[in-house]
């Protein structure tokens, strides 16, 4: 088992066996109790027929069981495909058209939605079952090339792309942010707030996991049981979007709260104000932006902390084993300060679109992954990150694919076009803002009732905006989203919120 992530896990059960590896609420995993529960998983699935490369498709919300579960199905050969526990059946069934789960796995409360969707489910609570017992042995030896996940991604097209990782790949991109940052070496405490069913709760978790920290799972986002959480257990490194380092700040227990033990705090989806960095370095804490993406693991690139506070905007230059360049159309080198496309090199980053290949193809050229996003470094070879050429709305850290936001929009009866974009929120950062054209205006009751029916309620249109005269459009004919931006700039200070 050399390079996997079962294997490093295994070893952790050996050298710290006692350590907690997860840490939910009261409850603690040491390493030697995650990996015999995990053994124990891989060995119920491999009996229930699970082969290696066969998908499990788990739609459930954080818990120590599915944590278990993950190992355990990488363990077994198998492919773990986290279904976001906030979809409705109809994106759940569009997600399982394309991974064909062999098996799946939700928390109770889930199981009507994913059985609407198609496939035979089974309860989580078979896997809480499974946390203690005799151990179990699993012959399988897995392949370090293999495929461990299938991270369903927001971007620019209307249908979630999925991100395939493997062994090697998430195992390189843990060694890369050990060699960078010793802050999270072994036994180092870390918080992590997104859901496993996203590429941040996921990657981190393998990450943390792999490097021998303790992994502070919480189920949701609380800012005072966030705050309480990084003083009482001495956390040294906390990740989040700047909406929630905000929310923390707020509160009043933040002005005597004791921060000392952070070591590393990092934020990425939006910039991070001048009021915010100065609110935290006064606690002793630089936030540090980030930037990066699904396709690379999450973070490509950290700015360096002796340079974080004077330059808030730039994201660092790379790291140990990530390249990161700035291109033209034309695909030469932009000069400096000149904006251009960021590309990333890097050995963590994914593999590839589960059976997509014209977008595999169209992402990933000559080693290198074209982001989508436009940037441009400084002579120094910092990057700053400008703004998303991939059409996407980033709230409160969850990524809402504007197109396909649109595509539900545009099945409503009576609107012929549709246009979504990002308007200003205090709490999640941004929200959906949708414009709509038709030939009058339609129930905003009934619109925001179907959105309800097939998104997510987190992509579900906040502000609704009839537009009587059709969308404005470029020369090409295609709708102009820039357009539509300039025209509504601002337009959200005098509506109502629809929901």
């Amino acid at each position: 088992m050399a390079q996997t992530l079962s294997g490093v896990n295994a070893w952790w059960a050996r050298m710290r066996p006692d350590q907690p590896a997860i840490v939910l609420g009261e409850d603690r995993l040491t390493y030697a109790e995650y990996k015999d529960w995990s053994d124990r998983v891989a060995a119920l699935l491999i009996s229930e027929g699970l082969e290696p490369g066969d998908r499990v498709a788990i739609c459930a919300r954080n818990s120590l069981a599915y944590c278990a579960l993950i190992l355990g199905t990488i363990r077994a050969g198998g492919i773990v495909s986290p279904v976001n526990f906030r979809y409705t059946a109809r994106e759940i069934g569009e997600l399982c058209q394309s991974t064909e789960p062999r098996l799946a796995f939700a928390d109770p409360e889930f199981v009507d939605a994913m059985q609407a969707a198609g496939p035979t489910v089974r309860s989580t609570r078979e896997i809480v079952a499974l946390r203690t017992g005799a151990p179990a042995s699993v012959d399988h030896d897995p392949d370090p090339d293999a495929p461990v996940v299938i991270i369903a991604t927001s971007g620019s097209t209307a249908r979630p792309k999925g991100v395939v990782y493997t062994h090697r790949t998430m195992l390189a991109y843990a060694a890369n942010w050990a060699v960078e940052e010793t802050a999270t070496a072994a036994g180092a405490r870390v918080i992590g707030l997104a859901p496993l069913n996203t590429s941040a709760g996921f990657v981190q978790l393998t990450h943390y996991t792999a490097q021998g920290c303790t992994y502070y799972m919480q189920p949701q986002f609380d800012p005072l049981e966030t705050l309480r959480l990084i003083v009482r257990e001495r956390i040294a490194c906390f990740a989040a979007v700047p909406v929630f380092f905000e929310a923390i700040a707020a509160l009043p227990e933040f002005a005597d709260a004791d921060l000392s033990s952070i070591r590393i705090a990092t934020c990425g989806g939006a910039r991070v104000s001048r009021q915010l960095l100065e609110t935290y370095r006064a606690k002793g804490v630089t936030l540090r932006q980030i930037y990066g993406q699904t396709e690379v693991g999450g973070n490509a690139t950290i700015m360096p902390e002796h340079m974080a506070i004077e330059e808030p905007e730039k994201c660092g230059w790379g790291g140990a084993f990530i390249d990161i360049r700035v291109v033209r159309p034309d695909g030469s080198d932009c000069e400096p300060g000149e904006p251009g496309e960021i590309l990333m090199r890097s050995p963590g980053m994914m593999t590839g679109y589960w059976r997509n290949p014209e977008e595999t193809a169209r992402t990933l050229r000559d080693g290198w992954l074209h982001s989508g996003d436009l940037g441009m470094l400084d002579e120094r070879g910092l990057l700053t990150f400008l703004d998303r050429m991939k059409d996407m709305i980033i709230s409160g850290g969850l990524n809402i694919s504007a197109a396909e936001v649109e595509r539900v929009l545009c099945e409503f009866p009576g609107i012929t076009e549709a246009q979504v974009i990002a308007a200003p929120d205090p709490k999640f950062g941004e929200t959906p803002f949708a414009v709509y054209h038709g030939p009058q205006q339609v129930s905003e009751t009934a619109l925001i009732e179907h959105c309800n029916c097939n998104l997510a309620d987190y992509k579900v249109p906040r502000y609704l905006a009839f537009s009587p005269d059709p969308l404005p459009r470029l020369a090409t004919g295609k709708l102009s989203k820039p357009a539509i931006r300039e025209r509504y700039a601002g337009a959200h200070e005098t509506m109502m919120r629809v929901r």
